[in-house]
């Protein structure tokens, strides 16, 4: 193999790497990149479940305090469980 070979296999083999190195450097910041988004959009669901169970709570409290009953509706007596003595036995 002639130097010039040698020269121009060397030249190859180093943008190869170097085109590699660009590449994972993009992967790694477009990686990165995809977690902040997550983060991001997990703290925002997570401050508009807080809210809106804050409100809940609020809107429950304030039903209660009303004498309403909350919100569920009104309140229902168990029902009277049956004995075989209070049945009449047959």
């Amino acid at each position: 193999m002639s130097s010039q070979e040698a020269l121009e296999r060397a030249e190859r083999n180093f943008k190869k790497k170097e085109m590699q190195a660009r590449e994972a450097s993009k992967a790694m910041a477009e990686y990165e990149a995809g977690l902040r988004a997550e983060r991001e959009k997990t703290a925002r669901l997570r401050a508009l479940r807080e809210a809106r169970e804050a409100a809940d709570a609020a809107a429950r409290a304030a039903a209660k305090a009303a004498g309403d009953g909350g919100a569920k509706g009104p309140a229902r007596k168990p029902a009277k469980k049956r004995t075989l003595a209070a049945a009449g036995a047959k």
